[in-house]
């Protein structure tokens, strides 16, 4: 077993030293995608933890399995003043992305070709783990996962992701294909791609694996078929089995990285009127049984990225926003999330206070919601200064008063205690994004 673990890995070696992923080109920064920033921010899944802003300064933080250093360049557009750290089967893979990093002016890092089992020679304790498309490679997951624990600071993330089997059937079965065919023998190059794409073609529309798998446009190029087709050690995972691992490696679940995405409820067409059996258990079910109800229903994701980290991690004073008092969010420190607190959205908030048109703060970074996610022009006024820095729930309550003291249809004057429940309902609105960052007084 352990010969053929060793086979698998230096195949899945060789082909990335044949086709370094992604190809993007080294000119292409990521500097305005907020959404992919926001992702890659050590401050998001930190606060999904302990409700608290945590600055990137200083911190350590490793892409494992870094291929050509994409990813590397976005943790450390996301992390400013953060050192990064990319490791990475494939040699010609770590060439590449030591040029990404050097070519946009990010000195603050180092890359080594080394395997994730072997995570623990390099002697460092790492704030956050960025493990990308990476560990459904691994012929044993649960040693991919025990390798980042064994680096992992006692309060530090792992962000990693494992391909859906439910989602991904018809690439497994065209893999399958592949490999009957031969193609998969050796190390996929040109030729089998190009054998992959005439094979396709000439099927009948018809034909299962073509209709579902196939379209014939553009986005069937030589990487997509690559990745799909002819991708070496490539595997499928249900919920079940990904907290299994979980189990068996001792880490503990935090959060979906989509974790808007994956809210069963949405997935009804009156999510406040449940079929009543429905409304009755899923309040009492774990967030294990309520994912894997939504992957049963609606195998949507082609991957199940998730964050998790040490056991029992989450402080015993974390008291979610919905519960506080109003002494909380009179006491409470109002946060803009880093990726919005850019002079683009500033001047956009700008033009929309001065035309008076909704400021759309969804636009930014997207999240699945049945409509966007609009701000009346005035009352976003209210959120300016957060571009300057943290503030004080009150102090936007006060500005409020200022921009808005009389009530528009009766002119009477608006009350303190009116202010700050108009003020409160647009912040819980926007926590629940995470387009600001609400922190409670100790």
């Amino acid at each position: 077993m352990k010969n053929l673990d060793s086979d698998v890995i230096e195949k899945i070696r060789q082909q990335f030293d044949t086709v370094c992923y992604p190809r993007i080109p080294l000119d292409t920064s990521p500097k305005n995608d907020c959404g992919l920033l926001y992702i890659h921010n050590l401050v998001t899944p930190y606060y999904l933890i302990n409700q608290k802003v945590i600055k990137t300064e200083g911190k350590l933080i490793l892409d494992a399995g870094c291929g050509s250093g994409y990813k590397a360049l976005v943790l450390a557009e996301a992390n400013p003043g953060a050192k990064i750290v990319g490791i990475d089967l494939s040699e010609e893979s770590v060439k590449l992305a030591r040029q990404r990093l050097e070519y946009h002016g990010f000195e603050n890092v180092e890359f080594h070709a080394l395997s994730i089992e072997k995570l623990p020679i390099l002697g460092l304790q790492f704030d956050l783990i960025n493990n990308d498309e990476v560990l459904y490679l691994l012929p044993d997951i649960v040693v991919g996962l025990q390798a980042m624990k064994s680096v992992l600071k006692p309060d530090g993330i792992i962000r990693t992701n494992l391909h859906s089997a439910l989602q991904r059937a018809g690439f497994f079965r065209a893999q399958k294909f592949s490999k009957f065919m031969g193609l998969m023998d050796d190390n996929p190059q040109d030729l089998e791609i190009e054998i992959v794409r005439e094979t396709m073609n000439a099927l009948k529309n018809e034909v299962l694996l073509k209709a579902r798998n196939w379209s014939s446009n553009p986005t069937e190029n030589d990487e997509w078929i690559f990745m799909n087709y002819l991708l070496q050690g490539d595997k499928g995972y249900t919920i079940p089995e990904v907290f299994a691992a979980l189990r068996a490696a001792d880490l503990e679940f935090v959060s979906m990285v989509g974790w808007r995405h994956w809210d069963v409820t949405d997935l009804f067409q009156d999510s406040e009127n449940l079929p009543a059996f429905l409304a009755m258990s899923l309040p009492e079910i774990s967030v294990e049984d309520r994912l894997y109800m939504f992957e049963l229903l609606h195998p949507v994701h082609r991957l199940i990225d998730f964050w998790c980290g040490h056991p029992s991690q989450k402080p015993q004073s974390f008291v979610p926003v919905a519960e506080w008092s109003e002494w909380d969010w009179q006491q409470a420190w109002v946060h803009l999330h880093p990726q919005l607190q850019t002079s683009q959205v500033r001047e956009d908030l700008l033009k929309c206070i001065a035309s008076q048109k909704p400021f759309i703060i969804s636009s930014y970074i997207s999240l699945p919601t049945q409509v966007p996610i609009v701000i009346e022009s005035m009352l976003v006024a209210c959120l300016l200064p957060l571009w300057e820095g943290a503030q004080p729930m009150m102090l936007l309550v006060e500005l409020w008063l200022k921009l808005r003291p009389l009530h528009p249809a009766t002119l009477d004057m608006v009350s303190r205690e009116t202010a700050f429940e108009e003020v409160k309902e647009l912040l819980s609105m926007l926590e629940a994004f995470l387009y600001v960052l609400l922190e409670r007084s100790a």
